[in-house]
C-alpha cells in the first residue's frame, strides 16, 4: 500500500468541478494536487497548469487514468468527469488495480455517483472488487473524528452513530451541516462534547411542504395521523413499538415535539400516538 506524510491526489476530469476543487485545496493540509487527466490533453494541461499556479501541488497532465494509478506520487483520485463517463472511469480504475498497474487509498466521486441506481450499484460492486472500503459517507465517531489521526468530517459527507436510533445516519441538509460542522470545530478546539444532535430536513413545492427527523424508511411500520388526508397531519416511522422517524406534513413548528418521540424508547401504538403531534 502507497504511504506518505502528504496524501497526493490526482483528479479524473477538468472542468468546473475539479477546478473548484483544486482551487479549494487551499486550505487542506497534508495532501497535494499530484495529477489530472481528461480525455482532452490541453485541457488536462490548462488544469494541471491552474492547479500549479494555486500552489496546492507539484500537478502534472496524465495521459490516462491507469497512467495515475501506476504513479507511485498518487494515493487517492477524484472522479470529476461528466456525469455519463463516471462508470466508465471507474471501470478503468478497477480494471488497472486488479491487475496490479497500482494501488490507491481511496476514491471519492463528485455527486450524483451515476445517472440511475443500476449504474450506481456497478459502481458500488467495481470499488469492492477494486478491495476499496464502501461505506454510505465518511464514517466518524461521536467526535465527528475518521479513523485517520486529526482528520474529521461534518455536515452531508459524515456518516454519524446516533444514540437513540442505535445506528449510524447520514443526513445531507442543512440543519446536519449548520450543527455538526460547528461540533466537529468546537471538538478540534479543544472542547471535546460528543455530537449527538438529531437534525431535521424539509422540502416545499407550491402549498405543500414538510420537516422530517429520523429514519423514513418505508419498510418500516407506518401509521399516517391525518387532520386532512394528504393534505395536513403526521406520519410516524415504527420499529419494535418505538418511533424511529416522524413526517410533519404541512404541519409546523412541531420538530421539536418529533425528537422527543425519537428519544423516549415507548412502547408506541398507534392509538397511542393519533393526536400526539398537531
Amino acid at each position: 500500500m502507497k504511504s506518505s506524510k502528504r496524501l497526493g491526489v490526482g483528479f479524473v476530469g477538468s472542468g468546473f468541478n475539479a477546478r473548484f476543487h483544486m482551487l479549494s485545496w487551499t486550505g487542506v493540509r497534508d495532501a497535494d494536487v499530484v495529477g489530472v487527466w481528461s480525455p482532452t490533453s490541453e485541457h488536462a494541461r490548462s488544469a494541471a497548469a491552474y492547479a500549479r499556479s494555486l500552489d496546492v501541488g507539484p500537478c502534472k497532465a496524465y495521459r490516462s487514468i491507469t497512467d495515475m494509478i501506476r504513479d507511485p506520487a498518487i494515493d487517492a483520485l477524484w472522479i470529476c468527469a461528466p456525469n455519463q463517463t463516471r462508470l466508465e472511469n471507474l471501470e478503468e480504475i478497477a480494471d488497472a488495480i486488479t491487475r496490479g498497474r497500482g494501488e490507491l487509498r481511496g476514491i471519492a466521486c463528485e455527486k450524483p455517483l451515476a445517472r440511475n441506481v443500476k449504474e450506481a450499484l456497478r459502481m458500488v460492486e467495481l470499488a469492492r472488487q477494486a478491495g476499496l472500503q464502501v461505506e454510505n459517507g465518511i464514517v466518524v465517531d461521536e467526535f465527528c473524528a475518521t479513523p485517520a489521526p486529526d482528520v474529521f468530517a461534518a455536515g452531508d459527507v459524515a456518516s454519524f452513530p446516533h444514540p437513540a436510533l442505535a445506528a449510524r445516519i447520514r443526513v445531507e441538509h442543512e440543519d446536519n451541516a449548520n450543527t455538526m460542522g460547528r461540533a466537529a470545530g468546537r471538538t478540534m478546539a479543544g472542547d471535546r462534547a460528543p455530537y449527538q444532535h438529531l437534525p431535521f430536513f424539509y422540502s416545499d413545492l407550491f402549498d405543500l411542504g414538510y420537516e422530517a427527523v429520523g429514519e423514513l424508511d418505508p419498510r418500516l411500520n407506518t401509521f399516517a395521523d391525518w387532520v386532512e388526508p394528504f393534505r395536513q397531519g403526521v406520519v410516524y416511522y415504527l420499529k419494535d413499538g418505538r418511533v424511529r422517524g416522524v413526517l410533519l406534513w404541512n404541519t409546523w413548528g412541531q420538530v421539536d415535539a418529533a425528537r422527543a418521540l425519537i428519544m423516549d424508547p415507548g412502547p408506541f401504538t398507534a392509538n397511542a400516538l393519533r393526536g400526539r403531534i398537531r
